[in-house]
């Protein structure tokens, strides 16, 4: 079930590149480190979107913060579009939360992230509005988070992310805070934006559904200090809007061996609370 590459085929220039990336945190006095990465490698062609699945705790946060550069590796290399990483407008991050500014509206909240792009206030309201149409909130441009269920504040988000229109677009569990209904129609938001401008995507999920939904590729981490398992070639067909995923064979062959992986990764890591759980099955 590991990614295969085509004999004679010249692999794609990675847009993200890391290599035997190590990354620890220190906590207290300094005194105890939590490793969170050990010597990951993973290579992301310009274009691709990429799930990001894994046990609780084992990195896959910290793992986008390292490619936005809010930190940097003990050691190892991470490099976005050949140079090391820098936040900026063309490096989007979509969070678990909506993060709005709640006494703006939806669509200055979307125009306040292209402050940095060079366009003048009349461009950023405009494209700000025309990513609100996008995602459905052409009638709620005015409104205020207050205002507006879950499912419009991470439509906001959504847009705000795609609205500065980034190489490299960064997603930490961004459907956690809405309903499942909801969640399902967001997915579907998502593929809809990322088809008309195919940013190159790292989506953390602990959804294997979502993970398979919406991905190119599964990359599949280990418990704490995370590294690359195996990487999976999803390959369904686009536009997955069109038909019921979830039904095809090929979506329904990789949930059972993704299951499968999680849950043996989950009952053999000591530190997690499924440990030697009675009626627990360990393998070796």
């Amino acid at each position: 079930m590991t990614r295969s590459v085509s004999g004679g085929t010249e692999p794609a220039p990675a847009r993200i590149a890391l290599s035997g990336v190590s990354k620890g945190f220190r906590h207290g006095a300094g005194e105890i480190e939590t490793l969170a990465l050990k010597d990951f490698s993973l290579s992301v062609p310009a274009g691709e979107f990429v799930s990001i699945l894994g046990p609780s705790g084992c990195g896959k946060t910290s793992l986008l913060r390292l490619v936005d550069g809010l930190v940097s590796p003990d050691s190892g290399s991470v490099l976005v579009g050949g140079q090391p990483p820098k936040p900026g407008p063309d490096m989007g991050f979509v969070f678990q939360g909506f993060r709005l500014i709640p006494w703006a509206t939806a669509q200055d909240n979307v125009a306040f992230a292209l402050t940095a792009t060079g366009l003048d206030q009349q461009q950023r309201a405009d494209r700000a509005a025309h990513y609100l149409e996008l995602v459905g909130l052409k009638g709620f441009a005015r409104a205020y988070p207050g205002e507006l269920s879950g499912g419009m504040k991470q439509r906001v988000a959504l847009a705000r992310a795609f609205a500065s229109e980034p190489a490299t677009l960064l997603m930490d569990e961004p459907f956690t805070s809405v309903d499942a209904q909801t969640r399902e129609l967001m997915q579907t938001e998502l593929l809809k934006l990322w088809a008309r401008r195919r940013a190159t995507v790292l989506f953390v999920t602990h959804s294997v559904d979502e993970a398979i939904m919406l991905a190119d590729r599964v990359v599949l981490m280990s418990p704490r200090p995370g590294r690359v398992i195996e990487e999976i070639t999803v390959g369904l067909p686009h536009p997955r809007w069109e038909y019921d995923v979830h039904t095809n064979p090929r979506f329904i062959e990789l949930r059972a061996y993704l299951w499968a992986a999680i849950r043996n990764l989950v009952l053999n890591d000591p530190s997690s609370d499924f440990y030697a759980a009675p009626g627990s099955r360990h393998l070796a």
